[in-house]
């Protein structure tokens, strides 16, 4: 059960940072954003102005995106839910 619930909440913060991606629509937008997290100007740049597509962009944003930053907003990760629960 942890190694499925590893792999799905990795999928799933995958997914998170492909939804945060399309919301910075334009390339000015996700300069901006990525660069409040404090990375070099040349990583910015390729992360911002990357052509891959979403999916692709995502796994680049791992860097920037971490899962402090995802589980921030209230994201709790299924895994230490269930680590969690199993200690009772």
């Amino acid at each position: 059960m942890k190694k499925l619930l590893a792999d799905t909440d990795e999928w799933i913060r995958r997914r998170i940072r492909a939804v945060y991606r399309k919301h910075w629509k334009r390339v000015r937008t996700r300069y901006r954003m990525i660069e409040k997290f404090g990375i070099p100007k040349w990583s910015v740049h390729g992360m911002a102005d990357c052509r891959k597509g979403i999916w692709r962009a995502a796994m680049m944003l791992n860097s920037v995106l971490t899962a402090k930053e995802i589980a921030r907003p209230g994201y709790i990760s299924m895994s230490d839910y269930y680590k969690k629960a199993c200690e009772n």
